[in-house]
């Protein structure tokens, strides 16, 4: 048998019968391709002197013989190293399979019960990862109690002013407004019935209850959660958190009890600022259209509006800051290294968050009235 080890592959007519000679490999594919191209199918061939062999070229001999005579090549080619029989008989076998019928179209009622599936599955997917992701946070909260050389104190500080100082100018003038348009309506309303004058208490009980914490939780909502969710998402987009894991620190102590302790100190502080500056723009409103001094609005509020109502607003703010601090982080982690997922998560802090402080902010308020608080 000549030597082919170096031979380009080719079809040769020897004795009104085609042999394949040669290396019938990727270099060759092209020139290969045309000469298959031009027999169309053929019988047998004879492999006594093929050389180098490859998947490219076992197509090529596939679709030259068809994928029949090639899963029989053991009869008629029984001198063909078995590996090679081998790889002809895989791709003949390849050959053979098709690709599946596309699927069929669901009714429009079943598609929108999948997408339905499909939409609850992500949300309950959400919930228990933040539930673990509240637990992976009290449990480095409380390892770190216990080891005052853990604490980040620097961090905490320069987060509290990014999140409480920062935010006073927003809350005191968004409150304002709210609390003077609650006014207006109030008034509007009640001078109907000639009492006018329980607009103070209708300012009064809006803030100190629900106004107050609610606003400054939604401000800190789209402020400060999407700066938590953007920072380490490109920290992990940049590989600085495998870097921080890589000299022995943990993220967790290091990134997110800082954030999350400083949205605990923060929202209350803003809370107690934003009741103040709701009422002051309510009682502007009462002093220039229904002529009740400020004098007047702070004895009616001292009167008759219990301290509890203070505590009921004020105490629901650590819950709306550790909830909205932990979401902000976690969508952080949940980043990808791209800049569109980064937007993407800092979209969905942003919506969680709000949508997680009014939904505590029901629940709360349908507990307190059960209670008579």
């Amino acid at each position: 048998m000549p030597d082919t080890a170096s031979r380009p592959g080719m079809l040769e007519q020897q004795a009104h019968r085609l042999s394949a000679v040669g290396d019938w490999t990727l270099p060759h594919y092209a020139r290969l391709r045309d000469a298959v191209a031009r027999v169309h199918e053929a019988d047998s061939v004879d492999l006594a002197q093929l050389g180098e062999l490859d998947t490219s070229g076992a197509s090529l001999l596939v679709d030259l013989l068809g994928p029949d005579a090639v899963s029989d090549i053991a009869e008629w080619a029984p001198g063909l190293p078995p590996e090679r029989q081998a790889l002809l008989k895989a791709v003949a076998d390849a050959t053979r399979l098709r690709p599946l019928p596309p699927p069929a179209p669901r009714p429009a009622p079943l598609a929108a019960l999948a997408s339905l599936g499909q939409v609850v599955e992500q949300l309950a997917r959400q919930q228990l990862q933040l539930i673990a992701f509240v637990g992976l946070t009290l449990s480095t909260l409380l390892t770190t109690l216990f080891t005052p050389w853990h604490w980040r104190l620097t961090s905490l500080v320069a987060h509290v002013q990014q999140t409480g100082l920062n935010a006073i100018p927003i809350v005191a003038l968004l409150t304002f407004l709210v609390g003077a348009v609650v006014a207006f309506l109030g008034a509007t309303v009640l001078r109907d019935f000639g009492a006018t004058i329980y607009t103070v208490n209708l300012v009064a009980y809006a803030f100190l209850r629900e106004f107050g914490v609610l606003l400054a939780a939604i401000l800190l909502a789209g402020r400060t959660a999407s700066a938590f969710t953007a920072q380490i998402g490109s920290m992990k987009a940049n590989e600085e958190l495998d870097a921080l894991r890589a000299q022995g620190l943990d993220p967790m102590e290091l990134l997110v009890l800082p954030r999350v302790l400083a949205m605990t100190v923060s929202l209350p502080i803003l809370t107690l600022i934003g009741m103040l500056c709701g009422m002051f723009g309510g009682a502007l409103v009462c002093a220039l259209a229904l002529d009740i001094s400020f004098a007047q609005f702070i004895a009616i509020v001292q009167r008759d509006i219990p301290l509890g109502h203070f505590l009921v607003g004020i105490g629901k703010a650590p819950l709306f800051a550790f909830v909205i601090a932990v979401i902000g982080c976690l969508e952080g982690f949940k980043a990808e290294a791209s800049a569109q997922s980064v937007g993407e998560h800092t979209t969905s802090s942003v919506v969680q968050s709000i949508f997680m402080v009014i939904l505590l902010d029901a629940l709360a308020a349908l507990f307190f009235m059960e209670m008579g608080w």
